[in-house]
């Protein structure tokens, strides 16, 4: 797996954090439009400043200290802002890069998009409900899907299946 070396890491990570200065409105098209019509107003006074920051500005936790990067629980990871089923932690694996790692998606609940951003080709990760920014899909994950989501804790609320199974 090829990793990128620190000076490059701490790029991404400082780029990222300042990137909600050029943030623009996400257009999502998904068939609920209430979701894809809030403002970035709504999503300010909604989240708190990390997530906004992670998820509307598409900056980037510092890796190993995101809350899930090594959550070893059983249950569903859900979008922090609008509460989409996103992963499964059977499809969670450690890549070893310090940010929750995803083999695969529930269904279509993740979409993508080119990110050229810091001189990188990448393909960003976004929640197909509401458009928040997640991480990254790269091609270098283990099989079956040879696919790794990165994605930002601050992206995801976590729901045990402790707590799923008492409702």
């Amino acid at each position: 797996m090829k990793r990128l070396h620190l000076p490059a890491l701490f790029l991404i990570v400082i780029f990222g954090i300042t990137s909600c200065v050029q943030a623009k409105e996400r257009t999502v098209t998904n068939d609920n439009k209430d979701m894809s019509a809030k403002t970035d107003s709504y999503w300010k006074e909604k989240l708190d400043p990390h997530v906004y920051e992670v998820t509307r500005c598409s900056a980037t936790e510092a890796p190993f200290s995101g809350k899930y990067w090594n959550n070893h629980e059983t249950g569903e990871y859900r979008c922090s802002n609008c509460g989409e089923l996103l992963f499964q932690s059977t499809d969670k694996f450690d890549s070893g890069t310090g940010w929750p790692s995803f083999t695969k998606a529930e269904g279509k609940a993740v979409a993508t998009k080119e990110d050229r951003t810091h001189g990188m080709v990448r393909d960003e990760a976004i929640c197909s409900h509401c458009g928040a920014h997640l991480g990254h899909l790269f091609n270098d994950g283990p099989q079956p899907t040879g696919m790794r989501y990165c994605i930002n804790s601050a992206s995801l609320d976590f729901k045990s299946s402790k707590n799923t199974e008492k409702k």
